[in-house]
């Protein structure tokens, strides 16, 4: 839809203003609404938005080492592209139509995750491939408003529901307008969901997005987290997309299910045809580069201090390079059905990552594996792959991972180093921002007896 068709619909429609968002680093979306006709002058040329949203965290504190943007800069506005393609409305307020935008790349600016995906997205397009991409969320929901939530310091929080009620149809019916809401307000928000149940653990849902091209796919699941907050927002429900909200709860996952088609979409690449040896060669290479690169790439998909603490053995999350057919023990599951449905599950990725960092980093490992011609090293994981004492162990935290990532010349020649060399800085920030504070558990342990 072209923005005369656009705009003839909005005027058509009465509206007088529009909201536009862009995704920082972290996953949190940072819009602005404007006036109709503002939003017409700027898609002519482009919108200016200040480019601090890549140069502070999550709490909006100002990086200290980093190049791209700072004081050093001034913190200028840049060139934000807003893209028509991803017009739609907002269902649950007012039908306020709402766009995504993105930055210019460019030897300034190389930290626009939306931008990095489409990078590597058109690497694949070069090769002729088409990436189907598609996420599945578990977050956790509580009673209450954010203003309840911070004045209690986020203590003694009360769940939506109690109990560990998993594939529950109990549980739905106490919050129904609110589970409802969320599979059809979603759907006419243009995140169409495969599934939405409970899953095991006081008020956490899980929800699996329909699959479509990768950029889509990242977008829908970007969206998917922001949107599901606002909508809990309206029946005095918080949610949580933490990997590890509680010690004694499961965590929380953002699996990445791929596979890669022809260019038109009318054939499923990672498909063998023979039931004997189910992944052709093309989706055993896509797989060794996956796992060949995971330890390089590992911030992309567990970006917090919070992520690795999900990371455990046992915990229904990978510890290992390892892989296994519907094994969901290891870090890569494969699935082998049909042609429609042969796919890769990336289970690394916690629900608190960037859906655009975690699907890059995903594609571009691929990629690598495809373009090198990669032979898995190691052989499908039968069973524990908690036990496999001789498995390739992941980074056990975020300071481990980042210096790994920040050394790792495979990550500046599959992401780029301009981004490689940003993105890991951002991490080294997160580490001294957690270094430095005083901690409940630290309190509980030494403020009396030590």
């Amino acid at each position: 839809m072209g923005i005369l068709e656009i705009v003839k619909k909005l005027e058509e429609a009465g509206h007088k203003k529009i909201k536009f968002a862009i995704c920082d680093i972290d996953g949190i979306l940072r819009s602005k609404t404007l006036l109709l006709d503002k939003f017409i002058e700027i898609t002519e040329k482009q919108a200016g938005f200040c480019d601090v949203v890549f140069g502070w965290d999550s709490s909006d504190r100002c990086y200290d080492n980093v190049e791209i943007t700072g004081w050093h800069t001034g913190y200028p506005d840049k060139k934000a592209n807003i893209d028509l393609n991803t017009f739609r409305n907002v269902p649950w307020d007012n039908n306020i139509p709402y766009f995504l935008g993105d930055f210019e790349n460019d030897e300034n600016n190389s930290a626009c995750p939306r931008t990095l995906l489409k990078q590597i997205r058109r690497q694949a397009t070069d090769l002729g491939y088409k990436a189907i991409f598609a996420q599945e969320f578990e977050w956790f929901n509580f009673l209450g408003t954010p203003n309840e939530l911070a004045a209690s310091s986020f203590q003694k929080l009360q769940s939506l529901t109690p109990g560990m009620f998993g594939y529950s149809q109990l549980r739905p019916s106490l919050y129904k307008e609110f589970f409802n809401e969320l599979f059809d307000l979603l759907f006419q928000f243009d995140i169409p969901l495969e599934s939405l149940h409970t899953e095991t653990g006081p008020g956490v849902y899980e929800s699996a997005i329909r699959y479509d091209e990768i950029l889509k796919a990242a977008d829908k699941a970007t969206l998917f987290k922001t949107a599901v907050k606002e909508i809990a927002y309206r029946h005095g429900i918080v949610s949580t997309f933490m990997a590890k909200w509680n010690e004694d709860l499961p965590g929380c996952s953002g699996h990445i299910h791929q596979s890669i088609w022809n260019a038109d979409q009318s054939k499923n690449l990672f498909y063998s045809g023979n039931p004997t040896k189910p992944m052709s060669p093309l989706m055993e290479s896509y797989l060794a580069g996956q796992l060949y690169c995971l330890p390089e790439v590992l911030p992309m998909y567990a970006p917090t201090i919070n992520s690795f603490k999900r990371l455990r053995d046992g915990a229904w999350a990978p510890t290992t390079v390892t892989w296994g057919y519907d094994n969901r023990t290891t870090a890569v599951r494969v699935l082998n059905g049909d042609e429609k449905s042969t796919r890769l599950e990336m289970r690394v990725p916690g629900s608190d990552m960037n859906p655009y960092l975690a699907m890059a980093a995903s594609l571009a490992s691929g990629l690598y594996g495809i373009k090198k011609g990669l032979k898995l090293e190691s052989p499908a994981i039968v069973g524990n792959a908690y036990a496999k004492q001789d498995a390739v162990k992941l980074p056990s935290n975020l300071m481990e991972a980042t210096k790994q990532m920040a050394q790792s010349t495979l990550a500046n020649e599959i992401l780029g180093e301009a981004f490689t060399n940003h993105f890991t800085k951002t991490r080294e920030w997160e580490c001294r921002e957690f270094a430095k504070a005083v901690t409940d558990w630290e309190l509980k342990r030494y403020f009396e007896i030590i």
